[in-house]
């Protein structure tokens, strides 16, 4: 079932927030926020309890503090407690403005100027280490993560910052079948997370889809 929030943050922003199980069995992906700094997109690795069990504790992990690293690191340890593992991406609002961005694995972040789409991070994949070493990669190398949250450290978290006010956070099941341009469309016009999970239903995905939009 989708569920589909929208919660005023002041200062003119609003953040939206989806996510349907799609044909899975479980929905393994999760999404949170303090309210107003933090906002976190989680995706279990697998399609299982546990693996949805541990995408919600990373989340809400991670939604408590207000640097993007160490949410992640605080993801890290509550998975100490669960079976599964998952991936990750957290965004904090900064004071002056943009968002400071930390990632592990393959979940993704987006900044919009509601024209172009601005890809944030990069994913931590098979396929994405040999692109690096160019390389060209299978496709199934797209879904092997070299890293998730049970796995993060200081050093392999990935790091990134935008001064960009519009903010988007996916697991794979949105990005995968919509695309940069899919994406960048929707984001060019009323953007929400709903539209973005409906229209990755639509274009006939075949995972979790899970959408955070801050704008």
């Amino acid at each position: 079932m989708l569920i589909d929030r929208t919660m005023p943050l002041g200062t003119a922003l609003t953040v939206t927030y989806a996510s349907d199980r799609g044909p899975r069995t479980y929905n393994a992906d999760a999404y949170a926020t303090n309210g107003r700094r933090t906002f976190v997109v989680a995706d279990g690795v697998g399609d299982s309890p546990a693996a949805a069990e541990a995408a919600h504790a990373a989340a809400q992990a991670a939604a408590l503090l207000a640097d993007p690293v160490a949410a992640i690191l605080a993801a890290r340890d509550a998975l100490q407690v669960h079976l599964g593992d998952a991936v990750i991406v957290v965004a904090v609002a900064r004071p002056d403005g943009g968002f400071d961005v930390a990632w592990a694995g393959d979940a993704r972040a987006y900044a919009s100027d509601g024209e172009d789409l601005v890809q944030l991070t990069t994913d931590h994949t098979v396929a994405e280490y040999f692109r690096e070493r160019g390389v060209r990669p299978e496709p199934r190398l797209e879904h092997v993560v070299t890293n998730t949250v049970r796995h993060a450290t200081p050093e392999n978290i990935g790091r990134a910052t935008t001064r960009a006010q519009r903010l988007v956070l996916t697991s794979d099941g949105v990005y995968g079948p919509l695309g940069h341009n899919g994406i960048e469309a929707i984001m060019a016009g009323h953007a929400s997370a709903e539209r973005l999970v409906r229209a990755a239903l639509y274009a006939g995905g075949t995972d979790n889809a899970t959408a955070l939009v801050v704008s």
